[in-house]
C-alpha cells in the first residue's frame, strides 16, 4: 500500500490548487479524479478569472494540471470508493489501487441536479444532454431547448445559438434574477434564443429519440435537444462515510478548512462557502494545503 503525507481527492481547481501549494511545501501527495479539471472543464466560457478574459473551463484546468506536473506532482485518474479513518491515518480505495494517508483534502465538488421526469433517462444521449460544451456541436441547425435560469443555463444557451437553429431557454421563475448581468445582456442580443418563464417541463418525448417536451400548462414544443442546467447538489458520499458535520449536504469547514474530523480539510463547490466559483476553490485549495503543512510540521 503507498503512503502519502496527504491525497487530494478531486481534481478541479480546489484541487489542483492544493496540489501546487502541497507541492511547494515539498508534501509527498498525490491527486485523485474522475475527471481531470472536474466539472469546470466542461465550461464553455469563464471571463471572471483573472489574467483570463475568455477561456474555456478545459483550456483554464488544463494550464493548472500542467503546472501541478510541472511541479512534480502526480494526478490519478481513478474512482475513490471508499475513505477510512484508522487511528491518525486514512486509507483510501479506488476502482484500481488502495493507498494510506496522513491527511485528506476533499475537492469531490457538486453534481448535475435532474429534472427526474418521464423521459429524462429514456433519452438520455438520444437528444437530452448535461454538458452543452460536449454536445452542442450535434444540434447543428436543429431546435433544443435549455431547462434553466441561472449562469450555467444561459452560457449553454449563447452555446447552443452558435450552432442551432433556435434556443429556447425555459425557466419557472419570472426573471433571471440570480444571473449576472453582464451573461443577461449578451443573451438578450442573441436573436436565436427565446426566453419562456414561468414554465416548467413535465415530459420529454420521441420515439428513437427526442421529439419534443410537454410543459405544465398543457402546451408542448417540438424540438430535438434538451440541455439541463437547473443547479447542482453536493457529493455527500465522503462526508457521509467519515461521519463529517454538513450543512443540505455541504461540508462545513472553519477558515483554515479544517472539517468536523481531524486530518480532513474540504475545498471548492462541496463546503459551505456563499460563493461557489473557480476562484474562491483556488484560494480555499491554497489555505487547505498550508494548513496541512502546518499541521504536519507540528506533528513531525
Amino acid at each position: 500500500m503507498k503512503k502519502y503525507d496527504l491525497m487530494i481527492i478531486g481534481s478541479g481547481p480546489g484541487g489542483l490548487t492544493s496540489a501546487i501549494y502541497a507541492a511547494r511545501y515539498n508534501l509527498n501527495f498525490l491527486v485523485i479524479g474522475e475527471l481531470e479539471g472536474g466539472a469546470i472543464s466542461e465550461a464553455h466560457k469563464i471571463c471572471n478569472f483573472p489574467t483570463q478574459n475568455n477561456i474555456t473551463g478545459f483550456e483554464l484546468t488544463q494550464q493548472m494540471s500542467k503546472h501541478v506536473k510541472e511541479l512534480g506532482g502526480e494526478i490519478k485518474s481513478q474512482k475513490v470508493i471508499e475513505i477510512k479513518k484508522i487511528n491518525n491515518n486514512f486509507t483510501i480505495k479506488t476502482n484500481k489501487e488502495e493507498y494510506k494517508s496522513k491527511k485528506i483534502i476533499l475537492a469531490t465538488g457538486r453534481k448535475k441536479q435532474k429534472l427526474n421526469i418521464q423521459g429524462e433517462n429514456k433519452f438520455l444521449g438520444k437528444g437530452v444532454s448535461y454538458c452543452a460544451t460536449c454536445d452542442a456541436y450535434f444540434f447543428k441547425d436543429k431546435k433544443v431547448a435549455v431547462i434553466g435560469g441561472g449562469n450555467s443555463a444561459i452560457t449553454t444557451a449563447l452555446l447552443l445559438a452558435e450552432h442551432a437553429k433556435k434556443v429556447y431557454i425555459i425557466y419557472r421563475k419570472d426573471s433571471f434574477s440570480k444571473s449576472d448581468p453582464a451573461w443577461i445582456s449578451q443573451l438578450k442580443k442573441e436573436k436565436k434564443i427565446e426566453s419562456i418563464f414561468n414554465s416548467e417541463v413535465s415530459e420529454i418525448y420521441g420515439e428513437n429519440s427526442v421529439k419534443g417536451i410537454k410543459l405544465k400548462n398543457n402546451k408542448s414544443l417540438e424540438l430535438e435537444g434538451i440541455f439541463v442546467e437547473i443547479g447542482y447538489v453536493p457529493d455527500e458520499t465522503f462526508s457521509k462515510q467519515l461521519g463529517l458535520k454538513t450543512e443540505k449536504g455541504y461540508i462545513v469547514t472553519d477558515k483554515k478548512q479544517k472539517t468536523s474530523i481531524e486530518g480532513v480539510f474540504a475545498v471548492g463547490d462541496i463546503t459551505n462557502n456563499s460563493l461557489k466559483q473557480v476562484i474562491t476553490a483556488c484560494g480555499e485549495g491554497a489555505t487547505a494545503a498550508s494548513s496541512t503543512y502546518e499541521k504536519l510540521k507540528l506533528e513531525n
